[in-house]
């Protein structure tokens, strides 16, 4: 009562009495309109505050961590597996934490939503500031849900997270494993693919010899932690090879692959190529196959000393390819690093 109270000495005990109107619905209406309003304007506000705070790279509160979330979801399921991208958009690789280079990519590629961005997933691990980093472009999808789409990569992932460095990050910088269980949640909810204007497939790792077609992808129950094996596996894990036709990876996880697996993926889908991250790359992006699939990697000075530049890829309205590359941030421009060092892995 108090609260409907308060509502109409705000807005409408102004009116004299003559003026008021007498039907309740209009009321109702009116006041709800208002709140509706009100609440719209201060989450804005409220985001708009907290992607200031993350960019200085200060952590935000359990509590907007956690409605961060909850609104990242909602939007999250409304995408799909092969999630449409319209042209011009920037496609960007790995970035594994690694914060202050996340900013140095927003300097060369624009700031969003000026720019329309394409991350092709592994947001965290290995990094100083995984944490950071994930919140940063969670809240940035919350934001402007049109201008950056998140695919998912193999590093989001409870089991590889645990092992990699972002569990043990949240529990150092918030205390409890409360923050690590909220991302990794809507880490299920992320894509498993985009698809640029109908022509370029972009997913994070590769093929899978259990997928001919994009429609095989959009069938797949995404909403799960990352298989051992299968198509979903396939599309984190996987990697291209000079070799022809399948051949087990490496990783222990997803396959390798060769030319004639992508022409025909490419030619039985209509698609002119193939943009994908997971391997790194020392000049930033690396061509395969006649320039029909390629690599792009965005950490720079990968874990802090492999030197490799990175590379974001620039498609125009016509698909027109232009790749930026970029060094790692100055060591000035960084904060105070963590003292443990994540574990050695197969890249």
């Amino acid at each position: 009562m108090s609260c409907w109270l308060e509502i109409w000495n705000r807005h409408f005990k102004p009116y004299r009495p003559t003026d008021r109107p007498t039907d309740l619905s209009y009321l109702y209406s009116i006041s709800f309109k208002k709140l509706r309003d009100g609440y719209m304007n201060k989450m804005t506000s409220d985001l708009d505050r907290q992607i200031e705070q993350l960019k200085r790279c200060e952590i935000i509160k359990e509590s907007e961590v956690r409605a961060l979330c909850a609104k990242a979801r909602e939007i999250l399921l409304e995408e799909g597996n092969v999630q449409r991208v319209d042209s011009p958009v920037t496609i960007c690789g790995d970035i594994h934490g690694q914060f202050y280079d996340l900013k140095e990519l927003f300097k060369v590629g624009g700031d969003c939503p000026q720019t329309n961005y394409l991350f092709m997933g592994d947001f965290v691990d290995r990094g100083f500031y995984s944490v950071e980093t994930f919140l940063l472009l969670l809240a940035l999808k919350v934001r402007y849900p049109d201008r950056i789409t998140l695919i998912r990569g193999n590093h989001e992932s409870r089991q590889i997270t645990q092992v990699y460095g972002f569990y043990e990050e949240c529990v150092r910088k918030y205390g409890s494993v409360t923050v690590w269980k909220y991302c990794t949640e809507i880490f299920d909810y992320l894509s498993l693919s985009a698809l640029v204007d109908g022509k370029i497939f972009c997913v994070h790792g590769g093929l899978s010899p259990n997928i001919n077609t994009l429609d095989q992808i959009r069938a797949i129950d995404r909403k799960q932690e990352v298989p051992h094996e299968g198509p979903m596996c396939d599309l984190m894990w996987s990697d291209p090879d000079d070799l022809p036709g399948w051949n087990n990876s490496p990783r222990g996880a997803g396959y390798l692959f060769g030319e004639d697996i992508v022409q025909k993926f490419n030619h039985d889908n209509n698609l002119e190529f193939i943009c994908r991250a997971h391997q790194l790359v020392m000049e930033g992006y690396k061509y395969m196959f006649n320039e029909t699939l390629v690599t792009v990697w965005s950490a720079p000075n990968y874990c802090y000393r492999c030197g490799n530049v990175a590379a974001i890829l620039q498609l125009d309205e016509n698909l027109k390819k232009d790749f930026v590359i970029f060094d790692a941030a100055p060591q000035e421009s960084r904060g105070v690093p963590a003292k443990k060092p994540a574990p050695e892995y197969f890249l």
